[in-house]
């Protein structure tokens, strides 16, 4: 078990839970094709539920469960060749439910599968799925989404209600298209008579010179603390 993925469990599991926790890494470790039957029980026999009780279904961030799937992924990238790897995990991805297609997402950045991480981001950037959509737009994302990708999926959260704090690098990615688009968005739902999602503020309040080409959007945007 890497210590990445440990960190998120100190003092949350129980000593049973811990142990088997152990033994399924072990199994991993002996066996990679193992994952393929430990991994979708992974919740149910060691833990579930929220790291972050304001974000109960890991919208923003990682469960509980999402940083127990990441020891037994984290076990099959130290076990298994990159190749085999990559396959494996596309397969979790494709045969997963909800939860486990959001732990991989966010567990890419540690999983080394090359473009297999781009081509899994991408269906989840397809989908309505809160959860999807905020995990997808997580690590890998802010690191490795071409620009016109990354503002697609930013407007994406805006669009289906995802809050921009799952969006990594936000603020260093954030560029005067991003928030043309996010503008040209908002003057949509203010011609439509619909509101503005309040995040929208956190990418036009740093280009007001954008914003200003909006005023209807900058007249209906309610204020938001700020990140």
């Amino acid at each position: 078990m890497t210590q990445r993925a440990r960190a998120a469990l100190d003092g949350r599991l129980t000593p049973a839970a811990a142990d088997r926790l152990t033994e399924m890494t072990a199994a991993i470790a002996a066996d990679p094709a193992a994952i393929g039957r430990l991994f979708p029980a992974a919740a149910r026999e060691v833990a579930r539920g929220p790291l972050d009780e304001a974000d109960p279904t890991g919208i923003t961030g990682p469960t509980l469960d999402d940083a127990v799937r990441a020891v037994l992924l984290e076990t099959l990238a130290s076990a298994q060749p990159d190749e085999q790897r990559a396959a494996e995990v596309a397969a979790l991805y494709r045969y997963g439910d909800g939860d486990e297609k959001r732990a991989i997402l966010r567990s890419l950045p540690a999983l080394d599968v090359g473009e297999g991480a781009r081509a899994l981001v991408t269906d989840a950037l397809r989908t309505n799925d809160l959860r999807l959509v905020g995990a997808a737009m997580g690590a890998w994302a802010g690191e490795h989404l071409d620009d016109d990708a990354w503002r697609q999926g930013v407007l994406k959260c805006l669009f289906i209600g995802v809050p921009l704090a799952a969006v990594q690098r936000l603020r260093e990615r954030a560029d005067a298209e991003l928030a043309r688009m996010v503008a040209a968005f908002g003057h949509e739902r203010c011609a439509a008579g619909r509101p503005i999602p309040p995040d929208s503020r956190l990418v036009l309040d740093h280009f007001p010179e954008v914003a200003a080409r909006f005023p209807d959007v900058a007249a209906a945007l309610p204020t938001v603390p700020a990140p």
